[in-house]
């Protein structure tokens, strides 16, 4: 007979991981306990060699499906405890320690719950909170570790003798199941109306309040639906006005707006849907999947067309399934898709509370649907796509986080790092003991209340995982909110920091991310987007960088232009047009050669002698290498949101969907556009001006902006192939990460990889953390710890 201590850490608190371990034990006939504790899962046990090696293999082969088994260590039984005394084996209390364990992300209602709600002989029938250890809510809900009732939101609602009995018994997959709870004793949901008044059964016909939603949503309704761990908008996506008036009530005026449908035929009357997106659509994670629209141009394809409003310029729509009893409940009934968008006002972080959304949201919905389970962390919809063969992840959150990413070779020692992240898309990142932990997507710090809300869940994450940071990191723009904190809470508990290139981060996010090691061969990183503070106190944002974790050399950037007005250049297209305009040649020999074009027309209208003036006098007019502008200022050209744009690369996205129709119906041989390679300031310059005189040659020839838009993608494209391509005559290049926002073009990032491809380089890209500042976070992380076991090495 042997003895031992088992510890089992990773994610393996709340997905029906001890039961499993309970189960398996009396099938190998072991004496002893399982239990919680901070440091994950400790079983104790006794019994043969032969039947605590088949226990420990069957336990990795037999995992709950939401656990994750990061790491089991075996150790002979040593200490006060005799395990002789076991008489059998048995599930002990949770014991409160240093949390080193992991929180599992929600997960979507399991298949058999799915089925119960619909079962009229189930105890489970139309229950809106039903849930096992295999699906419900987790990060959501919890306040402490170790994950029990008593540490969430559940802790209001006492088990009845029904519920507690399913939890005790260990052969029924509640048990020990913390969100437990029926009709009789766990939450309950109602509807109101947003105006005060009564809600009455006549009103229209119901089973009960949640199908009442349903029949309202068919009748063009507006209603807050409070979900699993945030309030959405809801209307009929097939109804225009509906659409109009959500959009209009909201302010969000022109960004997509989400999907959700009652099943994957619905999804597929509208959309393509390969196995990859089916799988992510079907997964535990459920988050929204961009999909490709059926039909461009043709939309009568079904009974029920999308509203236009939904997503405008776009050739993708994103979809969700249903992911908790609620929802599936709403769409029972639903044979369309319904608009499921954050309950907020645009830019706002989403509701999460009763009082607040009654307060918020009472101008834009017509009806609540709300419960009294609590919601403590606030988590919105993750956003994935497929590319090629890969999942890309847009926006990292319900579902994905808080899952640890483990560290790459060499990390494993670090001590514990807090990096701040960026301002825009924000996350934060706790880095320890090898494995990095992401918060979810946090939004844009600019606004006030996103920034207040932003300080609570990073406290929520420090104080949840006992979280002692060594030192903090921030991104290097001195005006970022997110690295003022940061400057605070260093010098408040006099810590090291660290301040880190953004392009730098990003392309050090997409190396952790992809395994590479920790003293690999510096890779060559090309990080494109919209901008960020470069080191000699420029913007950049077209960087070719010879990178590894701890240092970087600027090979190469795009050729540096004004940003005419600052942040107006972001909102206002034109701008960058007319400032990459007279970069490529002087406005009277523009004029002169160019001068019936419409986009010249359009220019001659603005203030020019006061935009050169700003120029000249470097007034709030900042040099970029921004290539998010460059596709501002091409879209604006060919007439796509020239004006305005409501929402950073709106226009950019516009040209992309444009430029893959025409990429799929032209099949001719493909001219591309030039671009000037320079020596500039030390560096190689990618110049566009030679391109700027073909486009507008191209205008002149009445070219359709369709054609234009395709073009200069497959042009900018081949430039960017054909400078790594001259940088690598220079430098060790094996490997080339791609990274920053503009990668997020599906189009751009395929046509780069092709030709990368064709040089026999390796390419690395984003699945884990997105290519934009969200995954910034991680960068900044990985580059501090790398710092840090250098300065230890050398002490």
């Amino acid at each position: 007979m042997a003895s031992e201590e088992i510890r089992v850490r990773g994610t393996v608190q709340g997905v029906g991981f001890r039961p499993t371990v309970y189960r398996l034990a009396k099938a190998c006939g072991l004496r002893g306990d399982v239990c919680n504790d901070g440091q994950g899962v400790l079983i104790r046990v006794t019994g043969s060699e032969a039947a605590l090696g088949e226990f420990v293999l069957r336990l990795q082969q037999e995992c709950p499906p939401l656990a994750r088994i990061q790491e089991i260590i075996r150790t002979p039984a040593v200490g006060e405890f005799n395990f002789e005394d076991f008489e059998d084996f048995a599930i002990a209390h949770s014991v409160s320690d240093t949390v080193k364990t992991e929180i599992s992300p929600d997960a979507a209602t399991c298949l058999q719950c799915q089925q119960e709600i619909f079962d009229p002989f189930s105890r489970f029938f139309r229950y809106p909170f039903t849930n096992c250890t295999h699906c419900g809510p987790r990060l959501s809900i919890i306040r402490a570790i170790p994950y029990d009732r008593c540490n969430t939101s559940m802790s209001a609602f006492a088990m009845c003798p029904e519920c507690e009995k399913e939890y005790h018994n260990v052969e029924n997959r509640r048990f020990h199941a913390q969100p437990l709870a029926c009709h009789i004793c766990g939450p309950q949901a109602w509807l109101e109306r947003a105006d005060g008044k009564a809600v009455t059964a006549s009103m229209f016909s119901m089973l009960d309040d949640v199908d009442a939603v349903c029949t309202l949503l068919q009748k063009g309704e507006i209603v807050a639906i409070k979900g699993l761990s945030g309030i959405h908008l809801a209307c009929d996506a097939t109804v225009e006005t509906a659409v109009q008036k959500l959009r209009q009530r909201k302010g969000r005026y022109h960004k997509p707006l989400a999907l959700m449908a009652r099943d994957i035929e619905i999804i597929a009357e509208y959309c393509t849907v390969s196995p990859k997106e089916r799988e992510l659509l079907t997964s535990s994670a459920a988050p929204i999947v961009l999909l490709s629209r059926k039909g461009i141009g043709n939309e009568k394809l079904t009974q029920y067309s999308i509203a236009p409003s939904v997503a405008p310029g776009q050739n993708r729509l994103g979809f969700m399934l249903p992911y908790t009893p609620l929802h599936h409940l709403i769409l029972k009934r639903m044979n369309r898709p319904i608009v499921l968008t954050s309950g907020n006002l645009s830019d706002e972080p989403q509701c999460i509370d009763n009082g607040e959304a009654r307060e918020r949201l009472s101008k834009i919905a017509d009806y609540f649907l709300l419960h009294n389970r609590d919601i403590i962390n606030r988590v919105d919809d993750s956003v994935v796509r497929v590319m090629g063969d890969k999942v890309q992840t847009i926006r990292r959150a319900r579902g994905y986080a808080p899952a640890p990413i483990n560290l790459p070779p060499g990390f494993a020692k670090v001590p514990p790092i807090l990096a701040m992240g960026s301002e825009l898309k924000n996350t934060f990142c706790l880095l320890r003991e090898g494995e990095a932990i992401l918060s979810q997507h946090l939004g844009d710090l600019e606004n006030a209340a996103a920034f207040n809300a932003y300080e609570e869940t990073l406290n929520l994450y420090l104080n949840l995982f006992e979280h002692q940071p060594q030192s903090i990191v921030i991104d290097q723009h001195p005006e970022y909110l997110s690295s003022k904190l940061g400057k605070e809470l260093a010098a408040a508990n006099q810590i090291k920091i660290y301040s880190i290139q953004h392009h730098h981060a990003h392309i050090a996010a997409c190396m952790a991310e992809n395994g590479i090691p920790l003293n690999s061969q510096p890779v060559l990183g090309i990080a494109l987007d919209g901008l960020g503070y470069g080191e000699d106190g420029t913007f950049w944002g077209g960087e070719f960088l010879l990178a590894d974790y701890r240092q970087f050399r600027r090979l190469a950037t795009f050729k540096p232009v004004a940003m005419i007005g600052g942040e107006k250049a972001i909102y206002q297209p034109w701008r960058n047009t007319y400032a990459q305009l007279i970069a490529a040649d002087s406005w009277q020999n523009l004029t002169q050669k160019y001068d019936n074009l419409e986009i010249l027309n359009f220019l001659k209208q603005k203030p020019l002698k006061l935009l050169n003036q700003l120029i000249e006098q470097n007034i709030n007019s900042p040099l970029a290498s921004s290539t998010g502008r460059l596709f501002d200022a091409v879209a604006a050209a060919i007439g796509i949101f020239r004006e305005e744009c409501s929402y950073e690369g709106q226009a950019a996205i516009a040209m992309e969907a444009l430029a893959a129709i025409d990429s799929l119906n032209n099949d001719e041989e493909k001219p591309n556009y030039p671009f000037n390679f320079t020596f500039f300031d030390s560096i190689y310059c990618i110049d566009s001006s030679p391109m700027w005189l073909a486009l507008l040659t191209d205008l002149q020839q009445q070219t359709s902006p369709g054609m234009i838009a395709a073009k200069f993608h497959r042009s900018l494209a081949k430039a960017i192939v054909e400078m790594v391509k001259h940088l690598s005559h220079e430098n060790l290049i094996n490997q080339v990460v791609l990274t920053g926002g503009v990668f997020q073009n599906c189009l751009l990032l395929e046509q780069v990889i092709q030709g990368l491809q064709t040089l026999e380089i390796n390419v690395l890209t984003h699945s884990l953390v997105p290519p934009n500042d969200g995954g910034i976070s991680l960068g900044q992380a990985v580059i501090a710890a790398a710092h840090n076991l250098t300065e230890n090495t050398l002490i």
